[in-house]
């Protein structure tokens, strides 16, 4: 009832001031200690990449591009936090108004760009922070960087974060960045992840510690596409594949104020697109490597619906802006009761064979 309340007031303003006005204010309740007792939600440990998660559903990148504020989101319940995208220079992204709600639709279009202020803030930021949990940084390439050039770009984040990562994701399917998608394409993927591994490995002894590498995609991908990238990623030796980022389509919005609107897609329209592509990777994986899932999530359903499709963990960013913090504890509910679903039939499968 608050979250509705709090939020028909936040939708009143636009939606990137409402954005910053209400973490604005998540950060200071954290810092005030309001935030001490909010409710978890249950405890569902899953054992993935070399780590432990509390719950197995997080935040998705976006959301705090600087890492201004992981520690007050931390605190209601997610069970790892994913920062980012940042890239080697500070830059503006986009112009505005480059946000745009569609709440009929329970629905964002965003063009922001990767508006942020460079990675070696960002890196100030995770020093500050208290939080002890698993944190995830999502690295791209500034736009004025040729997409010819783009291994430069990520390897200069992959450097400066690998010390204060859980995990690092490369992202390359944001539609916000001309052309980062072409690095999608199976032989610019297979170059940039061969660079990017070979780093990861040197940088693994140097620090003493194995940082995973995942990849997120694009939710616009045919089968074939599917197919191409899952072969590049077992070949090249990546982590973890993040399903999906936002999308260019727009049939599930059509007639809708703002629809029109170039950018990435998010919400409960992505939902479908992004669990055929999530289940399309984990057909294509063989189960070599886990996927997380996330594109519109917002109940306890729909997080069961992509653990059924082949999820290891999940992540939350939409869904979270329209639904409030209970759909952090409703998603788990949601993901642990399929993830409990698929350990059985498992177990019956093994017992069987």
């Amino acid at each position: 009832m608050w979250y509705s309340l709090a939020r028909a007031a936040l939708f009143q303003l636009e939606p990137e001031t409402a954005h910053h006005v209400a973490l604005g204010s998540l950060r200071w309740a954290e810092r005030m200690g309001l935030l001490q007792r909010w409710p978890q939600p249950p405890s569902h440990p899953v054992s993935i990449l070399g780590l432990t998660f509390p719950n197995p559903v997080g935040l998705s990148a976006g959301l705090d591009k600087n890492g201004d504020y992981i520690d007050a989101l931390a605190a209601l319940g997610f069970g790892f936090i994913e920062i980012g995208t940042t890239t080697p220079r500070p830059q503006p992204g986009n112009a505005q108004p480059r946000m745009f709600r569609l709440p009929a639709a329970h629905a964002i279009i965003n063009r922001l760009g990767f508006n942020n202020d460079g990675v070696d803030a960002l890196v100030r930021n995770v020093q500050r922070a208290k939080f002890a949990g698993i944190l995830g940084i999502n690295i791209g390439k500034n736009a004025d960087t040729p997409v010819e050039q783009a291994a430069d770009d990520y390897l200069i984040c992959l450097e400066k974060v690998y010390a204060y990562a859980s995990y690092i994701t490369v992202n390359i399917s944001s539609p916000n960045t001309q052309g980062l998608r072409s690095l999608q394409n199976e032989a610019a993927l297979s170059q940039l992840l061969a660079v990017l591994k070979a780093r990861q490995l040197e940088l693994a002894e140097q620090h003493g510690k194995y940082v995973p590498l995942l990849v997120k995609v694009a939710p616009d991908l045919s089968l074939l596409d599917v197919e191409s990238m899952a072969a590049v990623f077992i070949a090249q030796g990546i982590d973890g594949v993040i399903a999906t980022n936002t999308t260019i389509e727009r049939q599930a919005v059509a007639g809708l104020q703002f629809a029109d609107e170039a950018g990435g897609l998010s919400g409960r329209p992505v939902r479908e697109s992004a669990t055929r592509v999530l289940r399309e990777f984990h057909t294509a994986l063989n189960s070599k490597l886990p996927v997380i899932g996330v594109g519109g999530i917002a109940n306890a359903d729909s997080a069961a619906e992509k653990i059924a499709a082949g999820a290891s963990l999940l992540q939350i960013y939409t869904g979270f802006i329209y639904e409030g913090p209970d759909v952090i504890t409703q998603a788990v509910i949601g993901a642990s009761r399929a993830l409990k679903r698929r350990q059985t039939v498992d177990a019956s499968v093994g017992a069987s064979s």
